[in-house]
Formats: C-alpha cells, structure tokens, sequence
C-alpha cells in the first residue's frame, strides 16, 4: 500500500489511504481484512477509533472552485491545531473521486473538552431499581409481565460527578483510558471541535462544518454506527454451539427496531446510551403516550358502540322523524342562491347522513370529551415526574442551567463578554433587550411570510445562546405555520362554517357570494369525515413514505454512484450510502399534531384516539429501524427535557378544554335538544323537536315556501327560545372550561413534579459527588455538622 501526502493542504498531518472501489473486495487487497464491521471503526493501525467522518466530492471532469478548496485548506488546517488526527480514503465512483477523511481525538484531547463541556463521569453503580408502574401492578397482583424482556449489553446506571481532568484516577474505568470515553462520548467532543473550528472570518460567523456542508465545501459529516445492523450467522467465539457476540446496533435492531417487539419495554438506556439522550427522551414520550392512548381508545370504542347501539332510540328522534316521513314533508331552502342554480332539496334524502350524525353527537360524547380533557391533564403531570426522573437516571438534570455551552456562531457574533450568572465563567454575551425585539418581529415575520427557510434565518438573526434556546425557538415559530395548516379547515368546519350565513332575504354575504352553509347532515358529520381522513387516510400514507422514501434514496445514491448492492464496503463508505438523519422534528410535529387531533375535536370524532394508537404502534416501530438500519448514525445530542415541545403539548390541552366546550355548545345539537325536553316538550321527550327546529322563510323571499335550521319566527326574528339556548350554551362553556381548569390546578398542587424519593436521592447523590470529589471531604463533614448543630440551636432559641 502506497501513501501520499494530502495535496489539498501541501502538509503531513492527514494520512492517505487510496484504493478503487469499483471492485467491492479491492480495499480487502489493502486491508487484508473485513472493513465493514467493528474495525471499519478504527484507523489503519487498528488502535486510534474513528470519532467522525468528513466527506468531499472531487468531481473527474471539472476544475475544484478555489473558494471552496481554500475554505478546506483552512478548515482542515485548523482541526490540525485542535490536535484532531486524520486519515484520509479516496474512493473512485463512476463519475466522481470521494474522500473520506476520517478523525479522531486523542486521549488528551478528550479529557480538556470532557472538563470544558462538563461531563458527567461515574464515581459508582447505583444501586436503585429500575421498576416502572405497569410492572409494579403486575407484581403487586402476582401476574407475570408480558411487557418484559431482558435486554444483553444494557448499560449500567453509574452515580456520577462533574468530570475533572485532575481527579481522573477518582473516576471508574481510568486505569483503562483507551476505553474511558464511550463512542457518543467521543463523537460529541468531536463534534463540538469540527464546530468550533473557523474557515474564514469569525466575525462573519464563517465557523463549523455544518455550515461548510451547507455551503457544498463538504458532502457530508456524520459518526460512524459501530458495525453492520444484521445479526451474524457465524458461530459464537466459543464454538458452534456459542451465540455470536452482538454490537449495541444490533442488539437494537433485535430487542427494538423488529415489528415482533411491539409488546415490548422499549431498551430506553440502550437507545439513550447509542443515540444520545435527545433521542432517548422523544422514544420516552412516544412510548408512555402510546401506552396512555389505551385508556381513551377503549372508552372511545364504547362511545362508538352506544352510538350505534341506539341510533333508533328515542334519543335519535329527530332522526328518525326524517327518515319516516313522507318525501318532500319538509321542503328544504336551497343550500346557496336560486339564481345560480341551486335547487329545493327533500329533507328525507339526509336521512342515512342524520343517523350517521348521532354516532358523533350523542349524550356519550359529551361524556368523552370531559374524560379526554381530564386525561390529557394527567398524561402530561405524569410525563413531567417521567422526564424529570430520566433525566436523573441519565445525569442531565442541570444540562440547561450549568452545563449546556454557547452555541459556535452565537460565541463568534456576540459582541460582548459577561460572567455567567450561574457559573461565573466569562463567556459570549448577546444583550437581552437587543434580542426580544428581534424575537417579536421574527414571530410576526414568519407569521406573515410563513416558511422554514424564513424561520431558520430568522432564528440565527436572532442570537440565541444556547442550542436549546435556538432549537426551541426555531420550532415554535415552524410550529405556528404547521399548526394554522392542519387545523385551519378543521377550525373553520368546527365554529365558522354555517353559523353566519343569516337566513332567507337576509343572507350574509363576504366578496358578494353567500357564507357557506352545512351539508344536510349537519356540520359535525363533515367534521367527522374530515378527521377520518386525517386520523386513517393521512397516517397510512405518511407512514408508507417514511419507509418507502429512505429506501429510494438509498437506491437512487448507490445507482447514481455506480455501485452494486451485494458489495461488501468498508464501514465509512456503507455509512455514506445511508439517508441523512434529520433530526426529530417532524417526529415530533407529526405527534403534536396527531394530539391535537385528538384531544381539540375529540367529541367529533371518539374513535381517533383508537386510530392513533394504531398508527402508534406502527411509528415506533418505523422510527426505530429507520435510525437503526436507513439512516446515518445522529449526533448524541443531550436535552433535559421536551424543550419547547412540552410547552406546546400543554398549550393544545388547554386549547383543547375551549375547544371541546365550544364543540358540545356550539356545534353539536346536545344543548338544543336538552333545552327542548327541559322547556318546550310536554312529556320530556323529542317528539316534534324536527319540526320546532325548522324555522319558515319569511313571506316573499323566496320563490318557494321553504324551512331552513335556525330558532326564528315567520318574519325572521329570533325567538325567546334562541335567546334562552345561547344563554345556556355560554353558562356551559364557562361551567366547562373552569372545571376542568380547577381540576388541572388541583392536580398539578397534588402531584408534584419531582417524586419525593427521587428528590431524597437527587440531594444525597449530589451532597456524596461534592464530598467524593473534595479535596477535603473530612472537612466538608464537619461544616456540615456544624451548620447542623447552628441550625437546630436558632430553633431552640426560637
């Protein structure tokens, strides 16, 4: 094997391996070994791991762009002086040459940002069982749990400390520094050194390979999964009879990513542990929410049921009165102007489209509503005590408020330099007086301009310290465009559409043409549909393409680079031929969404509960292998929490109690119907409710007598029966919404947020972390004592 010196930087420091991988065994003539495995993760000499790659095209026909040569040359220059190690491979395509320039941190180097970036290191295992509710109901009843499996490679759970490169013999594992650092360890200091380092002018923010892949300077930048996702055939190492050793993605792949684990504990720590703790809390929520849609399904499905179950009762009358009078009984005033050509229409053909209304508007469905507004309280009290207790056994508590680090660009634009209020550290600082205006009239930007382009370049104009403050920001405002997409048309079915539209002779009319008025089975039945098509039609469909779309731009990148499926390729290469990650967001998006959908119009639609679930159990399990087996491996990037998407979440619960008031109220007939056998039916019943509900044109304006729905008398006045309904249907909406907002507040006082265990154990762990890591911890027992003793002697006094 021949090396050359790297010519796009005329120095020593990047090795450089070449081989023609047109044949897909001619790197094992340079290797001499399988590349595609756990030593496609190492450096030629087998001992320095790979802790990123960085890829360049080099097109065979046309002269490289100079500008974006020297921006290379600087940037991989830079990384030299950051004491970052590289090798580089070329690879010849059909029509390009590739570069893979493989990094790696020394030993060294990993130790100064583990103690700049505050890592956390283990001092020693805890102790504490890991017991989640479902199995401790199980238990408590003697019942086995179907829901269990014991999962190999499981991380253990360390009580850890702030990493310190001066007490490092203090940390479990130091007497091995080779293996100290885990593969997500590594990857982040990498990332954090490739993000840092400058191309160009700081003061332009011409800093991080992000931007460069942006600008085109590289193709791609990404970790290395740590071997291939298909379980081996071969034999274990201790004969035929031994079980082969897995690598952590394939014992993902096996216990997570296959469709047959759907009954299944999610491995979180394993997923936490290879992903990264952002990943880790999404599949978190995602999998205690799909657990807590079971609840609401089965209720839905029994609401469903009493609907169908008496859809001939007397409840139904009115119904019924349509569909067993005579045709053309009620002759109906046509549904816009007569002059267009609108006709009278027959009562009786909405006969199939009325019974279809009561599945959805029936007493239950009052009852559903109350129930999911209450539940959606408790799913998010209990996801915050789950979240917080994550981020305990995960060392990430404090990850905002003390460890997360100003952001590469926010550091090279802020003007200033401040202590950290917290830290006392000196760090970039970016005034917030400037920033709020700038907040403000992104919002009202994106608001206006409406798109994620816009909303990115906004979100960096705006200076926002940490990652966190920037991510959040940015989805709040994609979020706004998001949200008024899905849910305009429903809103406007749900509260707008028939209710301005006057009445014959009087029409209400916007740009000349009449208000749009509801179909003949009313307009929750069109509500419902629309949902149908949302909950069922929607989800199938984008649950096809997140499997179908990876899979096309894999086959379309390995036919554009010329390449066969069956070549076996080194483990760099075969990572490069994976979908780019993207991030959690429309995972996210599309589940807020969902919950909105669920939650806002849920007394239009009880069975959509039922329907999430389903899509549920299948995203999981679609999200899982796509990270697991179609994407390159993501940054570990830690969180704490949701961020912003919980606050969001909390937002559409209480958009949610509104909105189900002013669903019962306003659209559905449940009220009309109540006040009818309360105040104007001599027997309490619905018998000539069809007909007391039917207002008559007002003489002359119209060319036929007709009826239309509405509480008016022959000349078009509204009756002291409106006036009394709208009266009650106010009192429901302020009774609804205060209750349910009482109860909220009553709950959130009973459950607190952190489990009184949790938070013994969080003070203990923290007061043994400062005594471990003193420099006199006899010391720090003594003032302890003492500030006791002073403490119990002001009681005494007292």
């Amino acid at each position: 094997m021949s090396f050359d010196k790297l010519p796009l930087t005329q120095s020593d420091y990047l090795e450089l391996g070449a081989y023609d991988a047109s044949n897909g065994n001619d790197y094992k003539e340079i290797y001499d070994e399988d590349m595609s495995g756990e030593r496609g993760t190492y450096f030629r000499d087998g001992k320095r791991k790979i802790d990123f790659v960085l890829v360049y095209v080099e097109e065979k026909n046309q002269m490289a762009d100079t500008r974006l040569v020297g921006f290379r040359k600087r940037f991989l220059s830079n990384l030299k002086r950051s004491s970052v190690e590289m090798e580089e491979e070329r690879c010849d395509d059909k029509e390009n040459i590739l570069h893979f320039i493989k990094c790696h941190c020394p030993f060294e180097v990993l130790k100064y940002y583990a103690e700049e970036l505050s890592f956390k290191a283990p001092l020693a295992l805890r102790q504490t069982e890991k017991i989640n509710w479902s199995e401790r109901m199980l238990a408590k009843f003697r019942l086995p749990n179907p829901f269990y499996e014991k999962v190999p490679m499981s991380p253990p759970d360390y009580f850890t400390a702030t990493f310190q490169a001066d007490k490092f013999h203090l940390f479990l594992g130091s007497e091995n520094p080779s293996t100290y650092f885990t593969d997500t360890e590594r990857t982040r200091i990498c990332y954090e050194i490739l993000e840092r380092a400058p191309y160009g002018r700081r003061q332009k923010g011409e800093i991080g390979i992000e931007r460069l892949v942006a600008e085109g300077v590289f193709a791609a930048a990404y970790p290395l999964h740590v071997g291939g996702h298909k379980r081996p055939r071969e034999e274990g190492p201790d004969g035929p009879g031994d079980e082969p050793q897995l690598n952590q993605r394939q014992v993902l792949k096996m216990y997570w990513g296959r469709w047959g684990k759907w009954l299944k504990y999610q491995p979180l720590d394993l997923i936490r542990s290879y992903f990264g703790e952002k990943i880790g809390l999404y599949f978190a929520w995602l999998g205690q929410y799909t657990a807590w849609l079971l609840l609401p399904s089965i209720v839905g499905l029994l609401v469903f049921v009493y609907g169908c179950v008496t859809v001939n009762s007397p409840d139904n009358r009115d119904a019924l009165d349509i569909c067993e009078h005579a045709n053309w009984t009620y002759k109906m005033c046509p549904l816009c102007d007569e002059h267009i050509g609108c006709k009278y229409w027959d009562l009786k053909t909405s006969c199939t489209r009325a019974k279809l209304s009561y599945l959805f508007d029936n007493a239950a469905t009052v009852f559903f509503a109350v129930f999911v507004s209450f539940w959606a309280v408790f799913f998010l009290e209990f996801w915050k005590r789950k979240e917080i207790t994550l981020a305990y056994r995960w060392d990430c508590l404090d990850y905002e408020s003390e460890v997360e680090q100003p952001r590469p660009t926010y550091a090279a634009l802020a003007p200033t330099v401040e202590r950290n209020p917290i830290t006392g550290i000196p760090e970039p600082h970016f005034p917030s007086k400037q920033r709020v205006p700038r907040i403000y009239s992104g919002i009202l930007i994106v608001i206006t301009m409406v798109y994620e382009k816009v909303a990115l370049a906004l979100t960096h104009w705006e200076m926002h310290r940490t990652q966190t403050e920037y991510e959040d920001n940015l989805t709040f405002k994609v979020f706004v465009f998001q949200f008024v997409n899905f849910y305009a048309s429903i809103f406007y079915i749900a509260f707008i559409k028939g209710k301005l539209t006057g009445y014959p002779g009087n029409y209400t009319q916007l740009f000349g043409l009449r208000m749009e008025e509801c179909g003949p089975g009313g307009c929750l039945v069109e509500l419902a549909q629309q949902l149908v098509i949302i909950m069922v039609g929607k989800q199938m469909i984008g649950n096809v393409q997140e499997v179908m779309i990876p899979l096309i731009k894999q086959k379309w990148k390995k036919r554009k680079r010329g390449k066969k499926t069956i070549e076996l390729k080194p483990r760099w290469e075969d990572d490069y031929e994976l979908v780019e990650n993207e991030g959690l967001f429309a995972e996210y998006l599309e589940m807020v969404i969902q919950f909105g959908f669920i939650t806002i119009f849920v007394a239009a639609f009880p069975l959509a509960p039922f329907f999430a679930l389903a899509n549920n159990i299948f995203e999981i399990r679609i999200d899982s292998n796509k990270l697991i087996c179609e994407t390159r491996r993501p940054i570990a990037d830690r969180a704490q929490d949701l961020g912003i998407w919980y606050d969001i979440l909390d937002a559409v619960a209480k958009i949610a109690v509104i909105s189900n008031a002013f669903l019962i109220a306003f659209t559905s007939n449940f009220l009309p119907k109540l006040l009818y056998r309360s105040s104007i039916s001599p027997n309490g019943s619905l018998e000539g409710y069809l007909n007391y509900s039917l207002a008559v044109s007002p003489h002359n304006t119209t060319l036929q007598p007709c009826r239309y729905r509405d509480f008016r008398d022959e000349e078009g006045r509204l009756t002291a029966f409106y006036w009394h309904l709208l009266a009650m249907k106010l009192g429901f909406v302020i009774v609804f919404e205060h209750f349910v907002f009482a109860t909220h507040k009553f709950i959130d006082f009973l459950v607190p947020d952190i489990p009184e265990e949790l938070d013994i154990a969080i003070k203990k762990e923290a007061y043994q972390a400062k005594k471990a890591m003193s420099d006199h911890p006899n010391l720090i027992i003594a003032n302890s004592e003492e500030e006791l003793s002073e403490r119990n002697l002001k009681i005494r006094l007292q």
